[in-house]
Formats: C-alpha cells, structure tokens, sequence
C-alpha cells in the first residue's frame, strides 16, 4: 500500500516537472523553427534594445520566422539582424518595414514585419531597406525629464 502511494507521488511529481519544462521553453521562446524550408534576410537598425537570436518575426500577430543571427557593422555602425523566414511566406514585397516591438508583460522583443507594395518581391539574402529601431525606455524618459526641465527655465 505504502509503495503504490509512494510511486503515484513520483508519477505525480515527474508529470509536474515536464510540465514546467515545457512552460519555460514556450516562454523563452526556444520551442522548435528549423530553418530547413527557410529563406534567409537581413536588416539594419540604429538600435536593437534586447532582441536575441532565436526572437519570432511576426506579421498581422502570425510568427512567420526567428532571428538567426545578430552582428555589428563597423562601417556603419549598425546593428545587422539576419531573420530566417519560412518559405510558406515568400511573398513579401521589396519595399517592406521591420521594426522591432516588445510584446508581453516580461518585454519580449520581436521583429514585426509590415508588407509594402512593391511588385517585386524579397527573396533568399536580400535586404529589407526600411527598418525602425527599437524604442529604449530609458531614452524616452531621459528626453522626456530634458523636455520639463527646458520648459522651467
């Protein structure tokens, strides 16, 4: 009897920790995008705030892909951030707009994609031309706290 209790509670216990696992990996965002079925483009921004290899690209709210790699350009001095999309969605028009947003409670980046109106479309290492950084918190309050201080003088 006392053995039959003793294994429940370790089959309740394990079934709680998978469980938990699989909460952490959907909340940090490592669940699984294979680039296989991928076509690869990049884009520059002034300022990327805390996006990371591994953040979803997303349109309309649908995450169509994932940050693959992240470098700085020392001659322009940007951020360069090469997104993996998936080949479902290869029909994104030359002139359209990344910008990086935060999403959620816990101030998760992404990459939100919004389609131009170009005829021609992005394909496999083009560049997407128009991109807006990320807004940093601390920039707009710093403006902000400048601005009244101006103003009381």
């Amino acid at each position: 009897m006392l053995r039959s209790i003793e294994l429940s509670v370790g089959i309740f216990v394990g079934i709680g920790l998978a469980a938990l696992f699989m909460l952490a990996m959907q909340a940090s965002n490592l669940s699984s995008f294979t680039s296989d079925g991928a076509y690869q483009v990049s884009a520059r921004f002034d300022n990327i705030g805390g996006l990371k290899v591994k953040s979803a690209v997303k349109v309309s709210g649908v995450k169509v892909g994932q940050v693959a790699e992240i470098d700085y350009d020392n001659e322009t001095f940007e951020a360069v951030v090469v997104m993996n999309i998936d080949e479902k969605f290869d029909k994104f028009p030359r002139d359209t707009i990344a910008s990086i947003f935060t999403s959620g409670l816990l101030g998760e980046q992404y990459i939100g994609l919004e389609p131009g109106g170009d005829d021609k479309l992005l394909a496999n290492q083009s560049e997407i031309r128009h991109t807006q950084s990320a807004m940093v918190l601390e920039q707009l309050i710093g403006q902000f706290l400048f601005s009244k201080s101006k103003e009381n003088k």
